[in-house]
Order: C-alpha cells, then sequence, then structure tokens
C-alpha cells in the first residue's frame, strides 16, 4: 500500500501540469503583501535564528545584484550557511521547508504556485485560531489532497508542464523502499506505473542511481525517465525517500523537447533535494 500511494504521487506529478501564475487579483481586496505577511513574519525571525549574525551583516543587502554576484565567487560557503534562501547563488534559490523537513534548490527566476501559496496562508490563519477541545492539533490536521504538492516552482506566466514540485505522503514507519529492490526495480515499477493500463501512454526508464547519507541515515533515489502520450511528450527527474513515516518525492519535469537545455538543472536541483530533520 505505502509502495503504491508513492507510485501515485508519481503518476499524479508527471501527469499534470502545476500552473505558475502572477495573477493580479487578490483575495478580499487584499494585496499580496498583506496575504502574506503572517508567512514572510515568520520567515524571517526563523532565519535570523538560523544564521549567523556576522554573515547577515556581512551580506546586508542585494544592491544591484551585488550580494548575489559576492557570494558566486565562494558558492560552497554561501550555501552552506542557507543564504541562498534569501540571495541567489549563481542562479538558484533554495526553498526550506521547516515543517515536512526539506530542502532544495531551484532556478531563482521561477516562482511559487499560488494555489499552494494561499493555502499555507489559510493554514497559518486556521492555526492562530483557537481549536474546539475535540478537535486534533492543528500540527495533525490531513491534508484533505494527499497527492498535492507541498511547494512546487516553475517560470512565471508558464503553462505549468515545466515545473518542480514535491509531494509528501504518510506510510507506515518501517516503510523502506529498499525492500521492494534497488533503483532499477523502483524505477521500473515507477514507470509501469505511471503508464497504467493505458497503451496510448508510453513510459521509459532512463537511469536510476542511489545516494546516501550515512549521518540522516537516508537513502535518496534518482530516477531519470521519459512519459509519452499522442497529446504529450515529457521528460522528468525524480526523488524519493522515507524516513519518520513519510515518504518524500520531487519531480522535475519539462516537455521533451526543452529537455536537452534543461538536463544540467533539473540533475542539480535533484541532487540539492535533503531532508532535514
Amino acid at each position: 500500500m505505502a509502495l503504491q500511494q508513492y507510485f501515485h504521487a508519481c503518476k499524479y506529478v508527471s501527469r499534470n501540469k502545476v500552473y505558475m501564475t502572477q495573477s493580479s487579483n487578490n483575495r478580499q481586496g487584499k494585496s499580496p503583501a498583506e496575504e502574506f505577511a503572517p508567512l514572510a513574519t515568520t520567515f524571517r525571525r526563523r532565519l535570523l535564528a538560523g544564521v549567523g549574525s556576522a554573515s547577515l551583516v556581512a551580506v546586508g543587502a542585494n544592491f544591484g545584484g551585488l550580494t548575489s554576484f559576492l557570494l558566486g565567487l565562494v558558492p560552497e560557503s554561501g550555501r552552506s550557511l542557507k543564504l541562498d534562501v534569501l540571495y541567489p547563488i549563481e542562479g538558484y534559490s533554495r526553498r526550506i521547508e521547516n515543517n515536512e523537513g526539506f530542502e532544495f534548490i531551484y532556478p531563482a527566476s521561477w516562482v511559487g504556485d499560488q494555489r499552494l501559496l494561499y493555502r499555507a496562508a489559510e493554514r497559518l490563519e486556521r492555526s492562530l485560531d483557537p481549536l474546539p477541545t475535540n478537535s486534533p492539533k492543528s500540527g495533525n490536521r490531513p491534508r484533505k489532497n494527499l497527492n498535492e504538492p507541498i511547494v512546487a516552482y516553475g517560470p512565471p506566466g508558464s503553462s505549468g508542464e515545466l515545473n518542480v514540485s514535491v509531494i509528501v505522503s504518510p506510510v507506515p514507519l518501517d516503510f523502506s523502499i529498499e525492500t521492494f529492490g534497488g533503483p532499477k526495480e523502483v524505477g521500473e515499477a515507477v514507470v509501469k506505473t505511471i503508464t497504467g493500463q493505458r497503451s496510448d501512454v508510453k513510459g521509459t526508464l532512463i537511469e536510476s542511481t542511489m545516494r546516501e547519507d550515512p549521518k540522516m541515515n537516508v537513502k535518496y533515489y534518482e530516477l531519470e525517465f521519459k512519459v509519452e502520450s499522442p497529446s504529450f511528450k515529457r521528460h522528468n527527474v525524480a526523488v524519493c525517500c522515507a524516513r519518520g513515516g513519510r515518504l518524500f518525492t520531487l519531480n522535475a519535469q519539462a516537455a521533451e523537447s526543452a529537455w536537452p537545455e534543461l538536463k544540467s538543472a533539473f540533475y542539480r536541483i535533484a541532487n540539492s533535494f535533503n531532508l532535514t530533520s
């Protein structure tokens, strides 16, 4: 059942688009700044508590891109301090999801899916309200759609076919992906599940590897595959891992025609995906 949840998640992100918009329509007349002010305040507080004050004084502000340029001269140092959360380094920004416990980098020019941002703001709003005595704690409230991404990014104004997203699904505490085989076996099973019983959808596993983080005791399975049908041809790079009763799936997808120019970026995104807790 747990592996089926993972396969279904891969199927969701591989066959569906994530729409990236910069809409000017605001809910209830609120500006974007007002809408996400609580999230911004929380983010700044956590960041200030998590990095050294000396580093913050050094970078100050990204005047005319100067800070990003300087950090690009010593990219590993900037990344180790997580400064790419604030300032792009070598064209990439970092997303740290503290609640779910993961991080990854993405092209700095990409924007977040507004639907997910609105829902995050609503969840934060609800978490600040007192709960009835018979309600579960806000942190334990289950998401309505377990196959919906936690985060998603893509080029602004695009159709959504080019994007990177992360899905987190609940699994048994003893769930282990390696139980089902090595990277090749897992990759083949994923591709087979994506295509399903449809004769007009074809999936092809191109490459499958595994990297391990001994410190966190986590194995990351990285898969490259194609999904084709009469209506679309897409190239995907996915990363999956499991820890603490949760299954994490990062998926980056693009039209097959755009793959050659995006290959390097996709693998850079995939290699940056790590669990943080």
